[in-house]
């Protein structure tokens, strides 16, 4: 299992809207979350900063996996809008780099 840590930023003003529509996302996103590997997806924000932590089978294998994924498209179709940049998605994104791990250091 991964553990992958991404950020976003949010358009000024668009807080309320993206926290109204993350309230409850759609059933068959979910569904397809799951069948793509995510065990969870946490979201926190501070201010217009979001912090992504996916725990995820193969996060790379994911994102491949919802990139034409038409249940994936119609949520970015609402969400993008309201982040700085789009996420289409593609490419090799592997999250923020790891730099330690308090339980990786003492269990080792």
């Amino acid at each position: 299992m991964q553990r992958i840590l991404t950020r976003t930023r949010l358009r000024a003003g668009s807080e309320a809207a993206y926290e109204r529509v993350h309230t409850s996302v759609p059933p068959a996103l979910a569904a397809r979350l799951r069948a793509a590997g995510v065990q969870d997806w946490t979201i926190w924000r501070d201010g217009q900063d979001l912090v992504h932590l996916v725990e995820v089978e193969d996060y790379r294998a994911m994102r491949k996996a919802l990139a034409d994924d038409p249940v994936n498209a119609e949520w970015q179709a609402v969400v993008n809008p309201l982040l700085e940049a789009a996420d289409d998605y593609s490419g090799g994104d592997d999250g923020i780099p790891r730099v330690w791990s308090l339980a990786d250091q003492v269990d080792a």
